[in-house]
């Protein structure tokens, strides 16, 4: 059975695509960090897979890990908006060093796969919604530390694109729409409420709410199981040199998603609009006809991901 390496392996996405070729009968080797990913995550598979502990910086580390493997898929990154704010000089360099490396590791040891993950934001504030993978790829200042995610995410697209396809029998960048989930970690939006409100007594009538922006900025959601089969039909079925958008295509304003996850909850809540950071998105939602051409079809709705979503992170909350 072919092997695959995949860097990021210990992270929410990474984990979870690890665990799902694991299960498909796949060979599989890990390499991370744990600077922000878990190897606990990969606990109940721990004896069926190789784990390598490194640095995606690390040239001869990254080198060591390609040996020997037959594709790899890049996630190796560094994640959560408060990282592009804080630490836009890591973000960019676990983005441009780390995806150097591992091309020119994985073209050395004649990998014939090669499968990306970017980023929706890379397009930013697109200038159609739904946005299909044709939408342009944007900076809107430089000088913004928000934009050392995208433009790292960026950089990877085009690398791989055209020096990668020197190296590559089969090449492909999957771009991720709000993956969410049980244990995604703290830095996202959807633990931060259930956060936020878990705080707040069930009978204290409506409690204010306060939120980043006015509420009616919109994003989409995809839970972890559904978007690990959007990314099993790229993986067999999407075509060389191809990017897909992986996501849902309803649209749902932080308003509306607060007010659903309090209702779960059983708390009452009055929004409080505030500011928005500096290079926050409007709106966002992909057009996914492109993936669902090669049959992939979301089956867990908003209400059912969330549920099991803010039962998992009340445990941990509970035992903390």
């Amino acid at each position: 059975m072919k092997r695959y390496l995949v860097t990021g392996g210990t992270g929410f996405i990474g984990s979870a695509l690890v665990h799902r070729l694991v299960k498909d009968g796949y060979t599989v080797r890990v390499f991370d960090n744990n600077s922000r990913g878990n190897a606990e995550r990969l606990k109940p598979i721990q004896n069926k897979i190789e784990y390598i502990e490194g640095d995606i910086r690390n040239e001869k580390q990254v080198l060591g890990a390609c040996q020997d493997v037959h594709g790899v898929f890049h996630l190796a990154y560094v994640n959560g908006t408060r990282f592009f704010y804080e630490k836009p000089d890591l973000v960019l360099e676990v983005a441009v060093k780390g995806l150097l490396n591992i091309i020119q590791a994985a073209s050395q040891h004649k990998v014939e796969e090669f499968y990306l993950a970017s980023s929706s934001e890379v397009y930013q504030s697109p200038p159609t919604v739904p946005t299909d993978e044709t939408a342009p790829l944007v900076i809107p200042d430089v000088l913004n530390p928000r934009y050392s995610y995208g433009g790292g995410k960026m950089i990877s697209e085009l690398f791989t694109l055209h020096v990668g396809k020197k190296y590559f029998k089969r090449l492909m960048i999957f771009r991720p729409h709000n993956v969410y989930g049980p244990a995604m970690g703290w830095e996202h939006v959807i633990p931060e409420f259930i956060r936020k409100l878990s705080v707040i007594p069930r009978e204290s009538g409506e409690s204010p709410f306060s939120i980043q922006g006015t509420g009616e900025e919109t994003r989409s959601f995809i839970y972890i199981d559904d978007f690990i089969e959007a990314l099993m039909c790229m993986f067999h079925r999407g075509e060389h040199m191809q990017i897909y958008h992986l996501g849902t295509m309803e649209e749902v304003s932080m308003r509306s998603l607060a007010e659903r996850i309090s209702q779960k909850m059983e708390c009452a809540i009055k929004i409080v609009p505030g500011d928005l950071r500096a290079g926050s998105t409007q709106r966002r939602c992909p057009d996914t006809k492109k993936i669902e051409a090669l049959g992939f079809v979301p089956k867990v709705s908003l209400n059912e991901g969330l549920t099991k979503t803010i039962g998992w992170y009340l445990k941990e909350l509970n035992h903390g």
